[in-house]
Order: structure tokens, then sequence, then C-alpha cells
């Protein structure tokens, strides 16, 4: 496939590691420049290219940016094919995107994303933690392959994402529709909790809605306490055993 990903911080860097190794033709962006994406993102073939490039003609388009960016790329979407999947990462941290009011209020995160960009997407690799996601993936079939959460409400999203998480080294567990993927948010059973297909299927339904930004801010505070700033992600061992206490 013909793929183009915005954002190369810690995810959308392994996006463009494992798509490119997989045999898709990835190209990657970020706001300031191809000159600026570090050579190490490139190493298994993705391209470097402006973000107009990085949108023309692809048969996906991952976003890896923070979901308080979405609204800027939202013209630069505008004329993209109906027929392109296109696939957030992204989560609401308040602390870093700015109190949004319709979230705040109760909007799941992935409607608000959809609103934004006036087009249908799908949800994928917001669930699981960076470091873990760099190191854990395994080929289809293994033993306790972690699985990543995933919503779409169209099926040819639905069908493309699976694909494409995949290809990344999880499974694909389908949580639904756009209007449940609240379940895949920060505070919620499955996420960052590195849990297998089994595992989420188990997990999934015993969110509590209503708790999980007090447990998404428990956990923010608990990182900031234990790495010194907001800015660092915790490792996969720490990340994942405070997740599971905190919110299974």
């Amino acid at each position: 496939m013909k793929i183009g990903i915005i954002g190369v911080g810690h995810i959308g860097k392994t996006l463009a590691l494992t798509l490119s190794a997989a045999g898709h033709e990835v190209n990657v962006a970020n706001s300031r420049g191809p000159e600026t994406i570090s050579t190490d993102v490139l190493s298994t073939g993705a391209k470097a290219v402006t973000v107009q490039q990085a949108v023309l003609e692809k048969d996906a388009i991952i976003l890896s940016i923070p979901l308080n960016r979405i609204p800027e790329i939202a013209p630069l979407l505008a004329g993209v094919s109906d027929e392109t999947v296109v696939i957030d990462t992204s989560n609401y941290y308040p602390g870093r995107d700015n109190k949004i009011d319709s979230i705040e209020a109760g909007q799941v995160e992935s409607l608000w994303v959809q609103e934004q960009l006036a087009r249908p997407v799908a949800k994928a690799w917001n669930a699981i933690g960076s470091d873990s996601f760099a190191m854990k993936g395994k080929p289809a079939g293994s033993p306790d392959r972690i699985a990543i959460p995933i919503a779409a409400d169209r099926e040819m999203d639905r069908k493309v994402t699976i694909a494409l998480v995949s290809d990344t080294g999880y499974d694909a567990f389908d949580a639904g529709s756009l209007a449940d993927s609240w379940r895949q948010q920060p505070g919620a059973p499955v996420y960052g909790t590195d849990l297998t297909l089994k595992e989420i299927e188990a997990a999934i339904d015993t969110a509590e809605r209503e708790r999980l930004p007090k447990r998404r801010d428990l956990a923010v505070a608990a990182f900031q306490e234990r790495l010194g700033d907001a800015t660092t992600n915790p490792g996969a061992d720490y990340g994942v055993r405070l997740s599971r206490v905190l919110y299974m």
C-alpha cells in the first residue's frame, strides 16, 4: 500500500519502520520539513517528504500527532479521496492539549477528531505505550502476541486498519464503532496494559466510562513524579505495571 504518516514522534517512528519493513511504500512528514526527519526513521525504507506529499494519492494516511493539532491539518485532508483510509493514533491529555470543552463534557475523542476533519476516520495504535510498541511486536501467530484495539465505522476502514496493525507486529482487536472507542481511551482497562486478544476480549467491557479521566490523571501524575517531567515517556515495564494497577 501507499501510506502517508504525519508525525514522526515515538509512535510515528515505529509505524514508519515497521510498515516499511513489511513492504509498504511509506512517506513520512512533520511540520518542520523533510530535512529535519532523522535518518533512523528512514532506515527500513520510508521516505521523508512534505506534509502535502504525505497525503497525495495514498491508500492510507496515519495521523500520529497530538490531539490538539488535529484541527490544523483539516485543510490538508480536505482534498483527499473518500476512499483513502485515515487512521488517528491520538489521545486526549488536557495538560498537553489544553482543555477541550466537548471532550470534557463527555464527547468520545475519536468522534471529536472525526468532527474536526469532516471525514471518516479509524482509531488504532493509541492504546499501546510507545516503548512497548517499539519493542514487543511479533510475527502473526506468535504465542502471547499483544493485541491493539481498533475502532471504525466503515468496513473498508476496519479491514485496512486491522491488516496494517498486524503488519506492525500486533494482533488487532475489533473494538467496534467510533462511538464505542471510549473503551480504548486513556484510563480504560485495555489502554497501555499490553493484553492479548483473549485478554482484551475479557477486559474491554469492564471499562467504566465516568472513571476514565480520573484514572488517566492519576497515571499522568505518577509518571511525572517518577520521570521528573511531562514529556518523557515511561518505559514498557513501569508503564505497563502502573497501567494495570490503575486501569484494570
